[in-house]
């Protein structure tokens, strides 16, 4: 039995349809997965504001050279991902990536961040130039947000900034993170290890949590031997109970580059510097930390070594020696210094 005429026309109108949904769904699919670069530099970044539409990331990334087609973007994005969104924040590219690839960076908000490393001991100007240099915030913005002392203003309401709570460890901050946020969270690292144990162990000592901060940047500026720390420590805690002035040379270079550039070398005349900073002056503590310590000279100054070292002299190979009466200590600077 023979199908009429239309029937027939219907069929291959119907087969015809399939053949060329399947053929939109094989070129679409291949459009979406396969690699594109339309930019010519080794790298390029695209900044996705908050509240930014797919409609409007397609054109941002069409714009930039990511993607060759903006709109059939938001249709995938839209289609797969009906209850997924794409996070805002800057991303960089830098080889040849689908539709598909871009748009899973996206909704896992794999954003572009800068590594950086504070170093223990670090000023905090220098944490400033360091965060510069390496391209987060600019330095106006970011002296103004270290000169915000709300975050510890419960812990330490005499810090006229926070020199000393900007914790030295491995950060990863967007490049467009505000100089403020970038500041709260070094403040948080600090924040963190200052625990309920340590604040024990300052209260027992009768230490304020800027004297500890103050006594630990001594300890941290003056060796970088673990096993030195508690031992530097010592010396300046024995020296505080018997009101013998620290004689601490990085308090010394700290005034001086309060007033002038430090050339690195301290000149008698440092040595005379009216400064609270001045520690072969004044006895007692400086008014505040000189720099940030790191977790292990923190420790060091809430746990000095159970010994009578008053005086420690450099050995010129990154080690001191300690000693309790100061003739012995002046042949140590006869031997190690002259």
């Amino acid at each position: 039995m023979r199908l009429p005429g239309k029937g027939v026309r219907i069929l291959a109108i119907l087969a015809l349809a399939c053949v060329c949904a399947v053929l939109a769904l094989v070129i679409t699919w291949h459009l979406v997965s396969s690699p594109y670069k339309g930019f010519s530099s080794a790298e390029v970044f695209v900044y996705i504001p908050k509240g930014t539409s797919v409609p409007q990331i397609g054109r941002l990334l069409g714009e930039a050279g990511v993607i060759a087609h903006p709109r059939l973007f938001g249709w995938y994005v839209r289609l797969l991902y009906p209850t997924s969104s794409l996070k805002a924040g800057e991303y960089r590219f830098d080889r040849a990536s689908s539709i598909q690839a871009v748009a899973d960076k996206l909704l896992k908000g794999q954003v572009y961040v800068v590594k950086v490393t504070v170093p223990e001991g670090f000023s905090r100007t220098e944490v400033v130039d360091l965060l510069v240099r390496s391209g987060i915030g600019n330095t106006d913005a970011l002296l103004k947000a270290t000169q915000d002392t709300a975050a510890i203003a419960q812990l330490d309401r005499q810090a006229p900034d926070l020199e000393g709570y900007l914790f030295p460890e491995t950060y990863f901050f967007s490049r467009r993170v505000p100089e403020k946020e970038v500041v709260r969270t070094m403040v948080s690292g600090f924040l963190r290890i200052w625990t309920p144990e340590r604040q024990q162990k300052a209260r027992e000592l009768n230490m304020t949590v800027r004297e500890v901060l103050t006594l630990a940047s001594l300890v941290e500026k003056e060796t970088a031997l673990p096993t030195e720390r508690q031992l530097v420590s010592a010396v300046f805690h024995n020296r505080l109970l018997k009101n013998i002035p620290l004689a601490s040379d990085p308090t010394i270079i700290y005034g001086v580059k309060q007033i002038k550039d430090y050339d690195g070398v301290i000149n008698k005349s440092d040595l005379r510097l009216d400064s609270p900073y001045n520690t072969y002056l004044y006895s007692g503590l400086p008014p505040g930390p000189i720099a940030s310590p790191g977790l292990a000279a923190i420790d060091a100054a809430l746990d000095p070594a159970k010994v009578d070292f008053l005086f420690f002299v450099s050995r010129n190979d990154g080690s001191h020696l300690f000693t309790v009466d100061y003739r012995d200590h002046m042949r140590g600077v006869q031997q190690y210094q002259r």
